[in-house]
């Protein structure tokens, strides 16, 4: 069975098989995430090396949806290392990035008296581990049984840590990392304070080969503290202007790429919903970011019945479609209410 895979409510179509597809055989749409494919602004890649040559962390801002996740994805793929992420809560402390301790798992097994096995090490605590070889006396302290833990040991390597939204965290919680992502330590009070290499020195023990690439987002919701950006490389994405983002789609949709009719007008209908817009036809509430173009994109083009048609003969699709792009009941009738009455009947 073909679209609609979900009918209830929909008219009957001509020719449609009858019968029920269960929900195993709905093909999805693969998600466009190849970090090979992600097209940083320039500006961005020169942020991204001096933040290498300095060894310094890097603090990205911008819309969401700019690519300022995909950066540190990107980033790991064309270095060779692996990926640590710490997606960041509004109750997360300092020590969440480095190792979390399991006090119920240990309170319920009083009969296991060793605390290094309800240890758990997370994306910051297993790059500074991972930089070090597991011979280093100071790590295997460090380092529970394999059965008895979700970490093995794979070092020495260098590691790149996401550390996403960092803003949703509480005000402290980037002051409390000062010192720990400069000199790369960490203390485990439930281990007798033991610490990381470079936890007894006044100087950082990891080789700067190894030291661990730190990628931070934010979102601006809130300010960060003046201390903690001191310490950064700061770059604020832009977002991309029309021919940028052909190339973006370029590089993500390399079935229906630029000239395609459906795609050229679906961008072009994309900025006229936004504010940037230079005539600044709708003022949405929340404007559609890339992210969101992306996928849109990808519905049109599995949905259209002809890859010869432009969207504007396809009116339908948009209204289909358009929950993928806009994400507010009022900002929904306005883009609906400006395609049909005014997007490309009146010039525009």
């Amino acid at each position: 069975m073909s679209y609609p895979y979900f009918r209830r409510g929909l008219p009957e179509q001509e020719g449609q098989p009858a019968g029920v597809m269960k929900a195993e055989e709905i093909p999805t749409l693969s998600r466009l995430e190849d970090p090979s494919d992600y097209i940083p602004h320039p500006n961005l890649s020169h942020a991204v090396n001096v933040s290498l040559m300095l060894g310094m962390p890097l603090l990205l801002t911008g819309e969401p949806g700019t690519g300022k996740t995909q950066l540190s994805y990107t980033l790991a793929n064309d270095l060779g290392c692996p990926i640590h992420r710490f997606d960041t809560k509004s109750t997360s402390v300092a020590r969440d990035l480095f190792y979390t301790y399991d006090a119920m798992s240990a309170f319920k097994q009083k009969d296991e008296s060793d605390p290094i096995n309800f240890i758990h090490y997370e994306a910051l605590g297993r790059a500074i581990l991972d930089s070090f070889p597991a011979e280093d006396p100071r790590v295997a302290r460090l380092l529970p049984p394999l059965g008895r833990s979700d970490y093995a040991h794979q070092g020495p390597r260098r590691s790149v840590v996401l550390i996403d939204e960092i803003d949703k965290a509480p005000r402290d919680f980037p002051n409390d990392l000062l010192n720990e992502i400069e000199r790369l330590f960490f203390r485990i009070p439930e281990l007798n304070n033991w610490g990381s290499p470079g936890a007894d020195s006044n100087v950082t023990a990891v080789q700067d080969s190894y030291r661990p690439i730190i990628v931070m987002t934010s979102n601006s919701e809130k300010g960060l503290p003046d201390p903690f950006l001191r310490r950064c490389v700061y770059f604020d994405i832009p977002f991309p202007n029309a021919d940028t983002m052909r190339r973006i789609v370029s590089s993500r949709m390399r079935s229906r790429g630029v000239g395609d009719p459906l795609i050229e007008e679906a961008i072009d209908l994309f900025y006229r919903l936004r504010h940037d817009h230079p005539e600044r036809q709708l003022h949405l509430k929340k404007q559609p970011s890339t992210a969101e173009l992306i996928n849109w994109l990808q519905v049109l083009s599995a949905r259209s019945d002809r890859q010869d048609l432009s969207l504007k003969d396809q009116r339908y699709l948009i209204q289909e479609t358009l929950p993928t792009l806009v994400k507010n009941a009022d900002d929904q009738a306005a883009a609906e209410r400006y395609v049909v009455d005014r997007w490309g009947r009146d010039g525009t």
